[in-house]
């Protein structure tokens, strides 16, 4: 008696994958731009108190505070506070800022005198250098300011 066989049919057919493969290098080379940042300080006032008596040097009572704003700067008015009862406890409590000045005549370029000032000078591209030959990244720092960056990918993908 004869024996036979059979193999699957899908034992016989190819097998196809797609399959992708890439390398990319490159460098990437930076130099920072001057720049500042300036936050405005404005104006405050508070008082607090109890047991005190108080005056603008006019009137008996004011708090004092702010006025009319002139170029960003408010009108300021002081106060003068004594004990109301003497031997008894008191306290008092007075706080101004004077705000910054708003600049009317700025060109291009001028920062305003502002309370806070964050300022960094441009950065010079002097020896900054990076090359990309055959996938060997060179990178050569520069000076203040600068940066770079090489990188090297490689990618394989099997569907």
């Amino acid at each position: 008696m004869k024996k036979i066989l059979l193999l699957p049919l899908f034992l016989a057919s190819p097998i196809y994958a797609d399959i992708t493969s890439s390398i990319s290098s490159s460098v990437k080379l930076e130099v920072s731009a001057a720049a500042t940042a300036a936050d405005r300080i404005g104006n405050s006032y508070s008082v607090s108190g109890t047991g005190v008596n108080t005056t603008d040097g006019t009137t008996a009572g004011s708090v004092g505070g702010l006025g009319t704003a002139t170029n960003g700067v408010n009108a300021y008015t002081p106060i003068t506070a004594s004990q109301l009862t003497d031997g008894e406890s008191f306290n008092y409590t007075v706080s101004h800022t004077t705000g910054d000045t708003i600049g009317t005549s700025l060109t291009t370029g001028e920062v305003s005198a502002f309370g806070d000032l964050t300022s960094t000078s441009g950065g010079t591209a002097t020896n900054l250098a990076g090359t990309v030959d055959n996938h060997v990244i060179t990178i050569t720092a520069g000076s203040q300011g600068t940066s770079a960056t090489g990188q090297y990918v490689t990618t394989v993908t099997v569907d």
